[in-house]
């Protein structure tokens, strides 16, 4: 992981010192809210639906045991301290698709105080919100994934110290989210990004960037789309900056709902792609040589050196332990097929530690949980835990002769859910129940699913598909990319649920990223369960043997699946 300096710890202390001043001047009424709403974003802190909420960088997911032990002290001690409300709710946090945590009960009141308990563990919340470069984010796999062409993990830390308070990118006409690959399967959902990175190699070895620009969910789905094959990695930056110039001059700040790179992109076309080369082009050529602009090696060399393998670490071969034995229990055997990943170094394994669990909405994680979780990660990981994509922890360094062990520790802590990949690990945001921006509630409908699809056999013979639920069209929850997705909706005040069909973030599983398709009116929130099984029943029926569903949904199209759901919107007009 990547240690920080005594200038990153500085800037972090001074950073929250500003914000413990700012707060202090608006709750003695010498700064009037408008002023001081900008000063609180900018530091991660939103005002939600009945209470604030402070969102927390992990970037490009990495974690180290100490620092989620802090989490778990903050949801402890901060978490929902105003009296008379749910303490059921309190005391945890809430792991998103961005690799963020969030905290959705803290009284703005003591934010400071978080603020200064997080610089301790060398975390903040700068640039989780606003129209800024906000947290980048990669593979939970990187640097140990073993289809990994190039560590990403030092160019993420790259960006990040580049993009941080960046002068030029503090007010964009809108959010910009950035995500880097270094793998042959795409685990960050590149193309769903303003910008994705893909590292590359060239036929002389050389390392650089497929760059992709204009992704993006929301009203709007979009692609992204490649604008360069191949920057060397010493110009990234420089590439980067040169989109951003482009985006930060011409997007349009007149519309919200148009502000996003992506309408750019796919408004100008052509004409955007050259104003990006003539800027890049630009820049390179404002000093002779053109180096000032570069990432020197000797910087990359430095941040790398954080990256290598953790000290302690097993490194040699030993004979794997047996799996799928007729003598070990199913449960572990499930285990080890769904939450046990390939590992680069021989020996090893990585292990999900799944958050998805019936009385537990998707992404959520007590206090309790999260100091267990960090106990884990120092008995089995070398202290290091990875936050997913799909809102699960992930053990990154676990020895193959402790599998057992950690299965067995897991299990009573009710980490050990063997649903991976199956419909139960499914996405989900807040929704109406904490966010102030839903149309509708996610985790009422998530825990509907959960009830009626609560046999792991069952979920077995479905096999792997990707769920995402969305509370408004905002798609925190990416229900666009869902093999199923569902997305609240407000209809004449009701809530009410909008399903799609055969979205893919561009993993190998799903294929190429490519948006879901809405089968029909919204349904009630009483007939998702309904809906969602009657898609299930018509993809058993209709299935070749080793078609997983979206395979399934893509060979016979959307009707067959439609007419399905269109039966439970019958049914329940007529009872």
């Amino acid at each position: 992981m990547y240690r920080y300096t005594e200038f990153d710890r500085q800037f972090i202390r001074t950073r929250a010192a500003q914000y413990r001043d700012q707060l202090e001047r608006h709750l003695a009424g010498e700064l009037e809210e408008d002023a001081f709403r900008p000063l609180r974003l900018q530091n991660g802190w939103y005002v939600q639906r009945h209470a604030p909420m402070l969102r927390v960088a992990v970037p490009y997911g990495e974690l180290s045991a100490r620092q989620l032990r802090m989490l778990a002290r903050i949801a402890r001690e901060y978490d929902l301290q105003d009296a008379g409300r749910d303490t059921e709710r309190g005391g945890f946090g809430h792991f998103s698709t961005r690799q963020n945590l969030q905290f959705n009960w803290i009284p703005l009141a003591r934010s400071a105080d978080v603020m200064d308990l997080l610089a301790e563990v060398d975390m903040h919340g700068i640039q989780t919100s606003g129209n800024c470069i906000r947290n980048i984010t990669s593979d939970a796999l990187a640097g140990i994934a073993p289809d990994e062409v190039v560590d990403p993990r030092p160019y993420c830390e790259v960006l990040r110290q580049w993009s941080t308070l960046h002068p030029e990118f503090a007010f964009l006409p809108r959010k910009f989210k950035i995500a880097v690959s270094g793998a042959a399967e795409d685990r960050a959902a590149i193309r769903w990004h303003d910008i994705g990175l893909q590292l590359v190699k060239n036929a002389a070895g050389e390392v650089g960037f497929e760059t992709y620009v204009g992704g993006g969910m929301g009203r709007t789905p979009v692609i992204g789309t490649l604008i360069n094959a191949f920057v060397p990695w010493q110009q990234i930056l420089v590439f980067i900056e040169a989109v951003v110039r482009v985006y930060n001059r011409y997007g349009r700040r007149d519309n919200l709902y148009k502000a996003r790179i992506k309408i750019l992109v796919k408004a100008e076309g052509p004409r955007f792609l050259d104003a990006v080369n003539t800027e890049f082009a630009q820049i390179l050529g404002e000093d002779a040589g053109g180096s000032e602009h570069l990432i020197p090696q000797a910087e990359l060399d430095r941040i790398a050196a954080s990256f290598v393998l953790p000290a302690g670490l097993r490194t040699a071969a030993v004979v794997a332990p047996a799996q799928g034995s007729t003598d070990e229990p199913i449960a572990y055997t499930r285990w080890i097929e769904r939450n046990v990943h390939a590992h680069r170094l021989p020996g090893h394994r990585a292990v999900t530690l799944s958050l998805k669990r019936a009385g537990l909405p998707p992404g959520d994680v007590t206090a309790a949980q999260m100091d267990a979780a960090a106990d884990l990660a120092d008995r089995f990981s070398q202290g290091e835990l990875r936050v997913t994509h799909d809102q699960n922890l992930l053990l990154p360094w676990v020895h193959e002769t402790e599998l057992r062990a950690l299965w067995t520790a897991a299990r009573a802590l009710g980490f050990a859910t063997p649903n991976i990949g199956l419909l139960t690990d499914m996405i989900a945001c807040p929704g109406g129940d904490l966010c102030g921006l839903a149309n509708a509630r996610s985790i009422p409908v998530a825990a509907a699913i959960n009830e009626r699809f609560d046999d792991l056999d069952t979920l077995y013979d479905i096999g792997d598909i990707d769920l995402h639920i969305s509370g408004c069209i905002n798609s925190c929850g990416h229900h666009h990319s869902g093999h199923i997705g569902i997305l609240g909706v407000d209809k004449d005040g009701s809530e009410w649920y909008q399903v799609t069909l055969g979205g893919s973030d561009g993993s190998t599983l799903s294929g190429p990223a490519v948006a879901g398709k809405v089968i029909g009116p919204s349904f009630a929130a009483d007939e998702v369960p309904d809906v969602l099984e009657a898609l299930i029943d018509t993809y058993r029926s209709e299935r070749r043997p080793g078609e997983r569903f979206v395979d399934t949904a893509r060979r016979i199209g959307t009707v067959p699946f439609r007419s399905a759901a269109d039966q439970v919107r019958q049914a329940t007009a007529t009872a």
